[in-house]
């Protein structure tokens, strides 16, 4: 535990089991013989850096909360640690008669804003006769700190009440250190820092430095925000409503699954497997929420019925799981301690899908990302939900999400929202403050300030725009043939009606200051224009809006540095688009002129308040597209089944018979040539070719033993052990103490593509069986099956399989072996759902094909030991060779 670490940590020499070490140098052992080291009031000055993380142990979580009363929710480190450095500190009398021990401490800023800090600050702090003297907050998130991703504050006090008229010196971030210093200690922050200190008032592109008066610091959360940053968070919460007074809380109603990739489905599967579309839903995370859209869903299992109860028919699907489903832990225990059906949700708030309409945001995102969800969709943690009340009208929601997805809106949340910093994997320093990522809870959003009215007109425009926009070429795949005409038509269409859009937002934020009284009325009609609709205003293109036009000019006179054009694939311009007409121009040189001219516009009209309208490249998403087209031909289940022995049979095929199936397919074909010649940059390629790299990703391996490295196979016989006990609980009818079998990691699998298709959960997801080493000795290219097979299909695949090789080719049993160590693995699957009368069989499937499969063995003298033994030979690395352009045999080149 705690005490014990600390206590060997200061043992004497002799002590304990000796082996606490000292130099011979040190005195530490006699000192701490004749002082507390670790005692509440030992010290007149205590200086530390605390660690920032969260403790992952359940019971030293326990033993922390029990320690310290200032831990609360899911508390970090740092929390308990605050408390600790100031009762290390002499206790003083406080007041006039002064004392108290000095307190400095650099600590992760997360507790100020976050949830978790809320009684440190109002009980720990300023609590009563407990509280303690705070002198100085600095803040440091701002400055460079080599190899450090997690922003910070320097807290300096004493241990002591405060005076109630004492101040507070702050030191508040203006702006974050612009690149990285060749040596940090010389970084601009922290000289502006050391330089300003001690001259309150003062006010620096870097810094401001006041006193404050204490009530300030007193109450949670802390906004650290300077360069009039509090004022103007101040005259936007002037408004008198709060969002909670206009919606139904509480802020969230998310699905937790407790395990998302066993309920997780790609969207083809919703179209090939679910007999019910009830049971299977789109699934809304915080990545998919982008610019008053949704874009790129996956499907979800839904197992719950309209009224809110739990469906059955999941069973069959999720039965590989059941073991470790069942044992997802929740407050009171497992889920069935905790009533509930182990093929169910933990957590499933049936008010939020009680009616259509909900506003859904990205609730860990650098900017705010609201949009209105009309229904049928399923929202995880990161998509939190906001429900009007009952009766509300759909301009009720838009009105809302106008106001929401405004740049005031975004300045305000990040003033109480808690900065995450930098995600990126550099640490700490971000070139830009918008790059910085926020965590915007519904806590915080609750207090969100309602002027009186909302800018209901262009927020209605912009959700309209939003879906011909976000779905771009999503919707290829069901809008027939692709052409390169059809393709430059849907560019140019996508990007007119997103530069619209980017007008429109430029709309709704100038009308917002105005709504929040940032902006006079006649301020107001000079920078907006008279009439909304998309047709009177000129599109606006990133790089064109009036804080771009300022940024741009900055840069040009090396005031600033910024990679936010880069960054957005856009162009600098330092002067408005001479293509505009003359009244928008006027518009947007007023705006500009406001930006120069007000410090509190200005510091909303920038890139860490305005919306970013980012997203992958035209190229990359055209790519994208037309492979899933591709794909989803290739996925067709007449491809997959032909007549064998006059009865419809799984075929294989390699991706060779693959191109001759599809040679005859005009559609196919011209779609082929337009995904080689243009993203693959091969016009002459051949069709199986273009094939094999379009396929390259989307196939796993049938047998075990081709998908796993070593750890994998040992994960896979600890997983092949819990579905007997399971298949032994189902024949019992009687509930066995089965272990939790163990996740898989990527490193477990021989293939990155293989991992990516299954998971941690080896849930497949792939398109396509490969059966790798089972292609006739003629055609080279990889034999495929399809995933949508059921595992009869898949047995009678490989059965087939073996008949072929055995009987034309003449294998011999070292190369049937594999095949054979493939029905050995799908056999038990077959069994369970295959082992009743079937009477479109005239049998029992299972039946038949163990009897099959055992005639197999005994003829190439194999046994089952043997098969499970069954590994492909290693083969040495060698050198990669250029790829050689072979068409095979009668194969002619796409176009031809």
């Amino acid at each position: 535990g705690i005490q014990t670490d600390l206590d060997m940590l200061f043992a004497e020499e002799g002590e304990g089991d000796g082996s606490a070490f000292q130099y011979a140098t040190e005195d530490v052992g006699e000192f701490a013989g004749r002082v507390d080291l670790l005692g509440r009031a030992s010290y007149h000055v205590v200086v530390g850096n605390p660690p920032y993380i969260t403790v992952k142990d359940k019971q030293e979580n326990e033993n922390y909360r029990a320690a310290f009363d200032a831990c609360a929710g899911t508390y970090a480190l740092s929390v308990p640690f605050a408390q600790r450095l100031f009762e290390l500190a002499l206790r003083g009398a406080g007041g006039a008669s002064g004392g108290g021990g000095f307190v400095g401490q650099i600590t992760a800023n997360s507790f100020m804003k976050r949830e978790f800090g809320k009684k440190l600050i109002e009980e720990f702090f300023t609590g009563g006769r407990t509280g303690i003297d705070l002198l100085r907050v600095i803040d440091t998130s701002a400055a460079y700190i080599p190899g450090h991703g997690t922003p910070t504050v320097v807290l300096v006090g004493r241990n002591r009440l405060p005076s109630s008229s004492s101040k507070v010196r702050a030191v508040l971030s203006n702006r974050g250190e612009p690149g990285e210093p060749p040596i940090p200690a010389e970084g601009l922050v922290w000289k502006a820092i050391s330089r300003q200190f001690d001259t309150p008032g003062s006010d620096s592109d870097w810094i401001s430095v006041d006193d404050v008066e204490r009530l300030r610091f007193s109450s949670h959360p802390w906004s650290l925000g300077g360069g009039g940053k509090a004022q103007v968070k101040g005259m936007i919460e002037a408004v008198p409503r709060r969002l909670r007074e206009k919606i139904e809380l509480p802020i969230g109603r998310a699905i937790r699954a407790g395990s998302d990739d066993a309920f997780s489905r790609p969207r083809r599967h919703a179209l090939h497997k679910s007999s019910d579309v009830e049971m299977m839903r789109p699934i809304v995370r915080g990545e998919n929420v982008r610019d008053w859209g949704l874009s790129n869903l996956d499907f979800t299992w839904y197992p719950y019925a309209k009224d809110g109860t739990v469906r059955d028919g999941l069973q069959a699907e999720l039965w590989p799981l059941r073991t470790l489903l069942a044992a997802r832990r929740t407050f009171q225990g497992v889920m069935e301690d905790a009533g509930r059906a182990w093929w169910e949700y933990m957590q499933h708030t049936k008010s939020a899908y009680e009616t259509p309409l909900s506003i859904t945001f990205a609730n860990v995102a650098t900017h705010l990302h609201f949009t209105l969800d009309r229904g049928r969709k399923v929202f995880d943690a990161h998509a939190p939900v906001i429900k009007l009340p009952v009766g509300s009208t759909e301009d009720d929601f838009l009105g809302l999400l106008g106001l929401l997805n405004s740049s005031a809106g975004c300045f305000w949340l990040k003033q109480v929202c808690h900065d995450k910093g930098s995600q990126s994997g550099t640490g700490g320093f971000m070139h830009d403050e918008w790059e910085r990522f926020y965590e915007f809870t519904g806590a915080k959003l609750q207090d969100f300030p309602l002027p009186a009215r909302s800018p209901l007109a262009v927020a209605r425009l912009l959700d309209s725009f939003a879906p011909a926009v976000k779905l771009e070429l999503d919707a290829l795949p069901e809008s027939g043939s692709p052409t390169r005409s059809a393709l430059e038509a849907a560019r140019a269409d996508i990007s007119g009606a997103r530069h619209r859009m980017i007008a429109l937002q430029e709309e709704l934020d100038w009308q917002v200051y105005g709504l929040y009284g940032l902006l006079s009325d006649a301020d107001v009609a000079r920078t907006v224009a008279h009439s909304p609709e998309p047709s009177t205003i000129p599109e606006v293109r990133l790089g064109e809006r009036a804080f771009e036009i300022v940024l741009a000019r900055q840069v040009a006179g090396s005031e600033v540095e910024t990679v936010w054009f880069e960054r957005h694939g856009s162009t600098p311009i330092t002067e408005i688009p001479n293509h505009w007409p003359d009244w928008y121009r006027d518009i947007v040189q007023t705006r500009i002129d406001i930006i120069n001219s007000r410090k509190d516009i200005a510091l909303i009209e920038r890139p860490e308040c305005k919306r970013r309208w980012a997203g992958d490249s035209w190229e990359k998403k055209e790519k994208s597209a037309l492979r899933t087209w591709l794909l989803d031909r290739i996925e067709e289940p007449s491809l997959w089944y032909a007549l064998r022995d006059g009865i419809k049979q799984p075929r294989t095929l390699t991706v060779s018979q693959l191109a001759d199936a599809l040679r005859d397919d005009t559609d196919f074909n011209s779609v082929a040539q337009l995904y080689a010649a243009d993203h693959m940059g091969k016009p002459d390629l051949p069709l199986a070719n273009a094939l094999a790299d379009v396929v390259d990703a989307e196939h796993v391996p049938y047998l075990a033993a081709l998908r796993y490295k070593d750890s994998g196979l040992r994960n896979r016989e600890q997983w092949e052990k819990v579905w007997e006990l399971q298949r032994e609980e189902d024949r019992m009818g009687e509930r066995l103490d089965i272990p939790v079998p163990p996740k898989y990691k990527g490193a477990d699998f021989l293939r990155q593509s293989y991992w990516s298709n299954r998971g941690k959960l080896d849930v497949p997801k792939e398109r396509f069986i490969s059966y790798l080493g089972a292609s006739p000795d003629a055609d080279p290219t990889v034999l495929l099956g399809w995933a949508g097979w059921d595992h009869k299909d898949q047995a009678q695949a490989l059965f087939n399989l073996v008949d072929d090789r055995t009987k034309q080719a003449g294998w011999d049993t070292d190369r049937i072996k594999p095949l054979l160590a493939g029905l050995l693995e799908v056999m038990p699957w077959v069994r369970q759902w295959h082992g009743e009368y079937d009477e479109e069989w005239e049998g029992v499937p299972a039946d038949e094909y163990q009897a099959y499969f055992e005639e197999l063995c005994a003829k190439h003298q194999v046994s089952e030991a043997d098969l499970r033994a069954w590994r492909p030979e290693k083969t040495r690395a060698k050198k990669k060779a250029a790829p050689k352009e072979t068409v095979p045999a009668e194969q002619p080149a796409l176009g031809e």
